[in-house]
């Protein structure tokens, strides 16, 4: 490692609601955390990743009921089909726990005793919208009217989807509730608060520590305004969550104990591997720990978080990156168009590294919204992954196999070539540290061009036609792999498995970013068998139809 400091680094990304199929709107996240996870292990960083499913919640609570399950039944079933899609998606994640776990109840017990302690917990009476019908308090999500701004109809009682406004369900005009259509009637209840506000110093020495994006930081600078508003945690039974301590129908609100998720699944590491978890958890570490998020859930990350964490004594993250929603061809993804694509429907039909590789072409430090175009998808992972990178492979591979008995030459015919790639590695690390994969994956391009070129320009097909130049061809063709090698190592963590492909075929791992600053030279390597094939327009027709909303 050259004298480099190894980090130890916690890497989180958003939990996924158990409630529901994975679809490539969360893969784009999930994608966008492993590669970076990645990354930092084949710098020889010590990376735990580590997160959960969100299990708790009212939706879950009616879904379950609607399938005759209980909630339990639910979210053991949505694990199974979450984790076969992420290892099928090459996620390389150490721990994913639900939400739902003795250990995550211990932990948000833990820090609720805390915030209590430290004076930032009050309880008072508030009026809520309750369903006569079903018995049951109303979250904002599942009482729907009259936006009261613009007044279209059908909107949900936080937020109007047509204009944007946001208000009190109190607001909504012709309010209904959206499990039973009743009209809902005012009821008061007994709420528990927290208090952000004296958390307020913290927190803004935090969001200007470099710890989230300037976009991110600007946003928030709004929300603090005149005070931060004292934060609602609770919900009334029935619910399916944690109860809060000492009291008979009052839950925590999902969003207080879905975050703890992230350090009770790191708990999990910490007990299994032997960690401490109370050093990597104090304000005084040197330990890192760094969330992956959408853009529509930054103000639970970045103002209720860290004055969580702030209240119970623990660290704050060391980053916070939020990253835009993904649309295909252009517009929301659309069940009716089948652009509305699950996880499942993808891995039916298409290689999931060609997906991760599209992802990581258009990834950058913002917060752009990012579309998944699919012929533009086609044209990319044909023309460089197939046509560009596995090509330099292909076209030397068989030569080192006729000609040199499988086994590649002693010394580099172009040692400045192979030092002028490897001069791309820091720039290559640089852009892979600030999450600018799509730099990545244009300075590898770049390369492979040049390699390319290299091939063209010496022609080995040709050389190999004359006699006495067989030790030239070979020397060619091991330049041209060692170029590969290169490359192929530092696109690694975004195509993990045709990488592990490719370290087969060289007989060389490629874990490891600094392994090809030494050449592979005079070593055997294996019979190259295709890494990548080329994207058949069959295969995308297939995703869309599979994805179409069906009447059945």
């Amino acid at each position: 490692m050259s004298g480099m400091t190894q980090r130890r680094i916690l890497v989180t990304a958003a939990l996924p609601y158990a409630n529901g199929a994975i679809h490539l709107g969360h893969m784009l996240e999930y994608v966008q955390t492993d590669i970076w996870a990645r990354f930092q292990r084949a710098m020889g960083h010590e990376v735990w990743f580590a997160w959960a499913d969100d299990a708790h919640g009212t939706p879950i609570m009616l879904h379950a009921q609607k399938r005759g399950i209980t909630p339990e039944q639910l979210i053991e079933q949505m694990a199974g089909e979450h984790q076969r899609d992420f290892q099928d998606f090459g996620l390389s994640y150490d721990a994913f726990e639900s939400t739902h776990s003795h250990a995550n109840q211990a932990l948000v017990e833990l820090i609720w005793a805390r915030l209590n302690d430290a004076g930032a917990v009050s309880q008072r009476t508030i009026a809520q919208y309750f369903d006569p019908n079903e018995g049951m308090f109303l979250p904002d999500r599942f009482i729907r009217g009259t936006c009261p701004k613009c007044h279209a109809p059908d909107q949900a009682g936080d937020s109007c989807d047509a204009c944007g406004a946001s208000y009190d369900p109190t607001d909504l005009i012709d309010p209904h509730s959206a499990v039973s259509g009743a009209t809902p009637i005012l009821k008061d209840t007994e709420h528990f608060f927290v208090s952000l506000e004296q958390f307020q110093d913290a927190l803004s020495a935090w969001i200007h520590s470099g710890a989230v994006q300037t976009e991110v930081a600007n946003k928030l600078k709004e929300w603090f305004g005149e005070r931060l508003r004292d934060w609602d945690v609770t919900r009334d039974a029935p619910y399916f969550g944690f109860p809060i301590p000492g009291q008979t129908d009052k839950y925590f609100y999902v969003w207080l104990d879905a975050p703890v998720g992230y350090l009770a699944s790191f708990q999990t590491i910490c007990e299994r591997e032997g960690l401490d978890f109370d050093e990597w958890m104090s304000p005084q570490t040197t330990t890192e720990m760094h969330h992956f998020i959408g853009k529509d859930i930054i103000y639970f990350h970045c103002l209720f978080w860290p004055a969580m964490l702030e209240g119970a004594g623990f660290r704050k993250p060391t980053g916070v990156h939020a990253h835009g929603f993904l649309t295909v061809n252009g517009a929301k993804m659309s069940k009716s168009r089948g652009t509305f694509i699950k996880a499942r429907t993808w891995l039916d039909h298409i290689n999931a590294d060609a997906l991760r590789y599209y992802f990581a072409a258009k990834l950058t430090p913002g917060l752009g919204d990012i579309d998944l175009s699919l012929d533009d998808f086609k044209a990319r992972v044909d023309s460089d992954l197939v046509g560009k990178l596995v090509n330099i492979a292909s076209r030397s591979a068989g030569f080192i196999h006729k000609l040199g008995n499988g086994r590649l030459s002693d010394a580099l015919v172009d040692p400045a070539l192979y030092a002028h790639f490897l001069a791309q590695k820091q720039p290559i690390i640089e852009d892979y540290e600030n999450r600018n994969f799509a730099g990545v994956v244009r300075q590898v391009m770049a390369l492979a061009d040049e390699a390319n070129q290299y091939v063209d320009q010496h022609k080995p097909w040709q050389m190999a036609k004359e006699s006495g130049r067989e030790d030239e061809v070979v020397a060619v063709c091991t330049q041209a792999l060692n170029l590969f090698r290169l490359m192929i190592t530092w696109l690694a963590p975004v195509i993990p498995s045709t990488a592990d492909r490719a370290g087969e075929f060289l007989n060389a791992p490629m874990g490891d970013f600094h392994s090809p600053d030494t050449p592979l030279l005079d070593h055997s390597i294996e019979a190259f068998k295709p890494l990548m094939r080329r994207i058949e327009p069959v295969q995308l027709d297939q995703v869309i139809e599979a994805s179409k909303d069906s009447l059945g």
